[in-house]
C-alpha cells in the first residue's frame, strides 16, 4: 500500500477519569495543560482495548510522538469531579495518525473541551517509519468490526 493510504475512523471510544488533585492550579481547576494526560489517557485505552498497545509498539522498536496538538476549552473541570473521556481515530495512514477527542462532565455531559493529536510514527532513532503491515491491518479490522461501532455507540 501507498503512503497515502488513509483509514477513516468514527466510533469513539468512552473512558473515565477522576480529577486529581494534583492536576488543579491555584483556582481549584484543571490545570489546561493536563487536558492533554487525558487525551493520552483516552488514546491508550482505545488502542489497548482494541488490541493494539503503546508497549507492543515500543517492544518492537516504534514510538508515536505527537506532532501537533490542538485543544479547545469550553468549561472547567474541579478537583474530585468525574469526567468522560470520548476519543476517535480521525485517521491513520502508514506513516502517522490523528486522533480526536471530546471531554466532559460526567455528571451533566457538559462539554469542558475538544481537540485532536497527531502522532508521527518513527523508530528509536528518531526516523520516520512506516507502520508495520500488521499493524495497519489491525487498525482496519477495527474500522471494519461492526462490533467496534456497536458497542461505542452507548456510553
Amino acid at each position: 500500500m501507498a503512503d497515502s493510504t488513509q483509514i477513516e475512523m468514527t466510533a469513539p471510544h468512552f473512558c473515565r477519569a477522576r480529577v486529581l488533585y494534583g492536576d488543579t492550579d491555584a483556582g481549584g481547576v484543571v490545570y489546561y495543560g493536563n487536558y492533554l494526560r487525558y487525551f493520552e489517557q483516552g488514546r491508550t485505552e482505545l488502542m489497548r482495548e482494541r488490541g493494539i498497545s503503546y508497549r507492543e509498539l515500543e517492544d518492537r522498536g516504534l514510538i508515536m510522538p505527537v506532532v501537533e496538538a490542538y485543544s479547545r476549552y469550553k468549561a472547567s473541570a474541579r478537583y474530585d469531579d468525574l469526567i468522560e473521556i470520548a476519543t476517535t481515530f480521525a485517521w491513520v495512514k502508514r506513516l502517522s495518525c490523528r486522533f480526536n477527542y471530546e471531554i466532559r462532565q460526567t455528571a451533566d455531559q457538559r462539554l469542558l473541551v475538544k481537540g485532536f493529536t497527531v502522532h508521527a510514527v518513527v523508530n528509536r532513532q528518531g526516523k520516520l517509519t512506516k507502520l508495520p503491515a500488521d499493524i495497519f491491518t489491525a487498525l482496519q479490522k477495527i474500522i471494519d468490526n461492526p462490533l467496534y461501532q456497536l458497542d461505542n455507540k452507548t456510553r
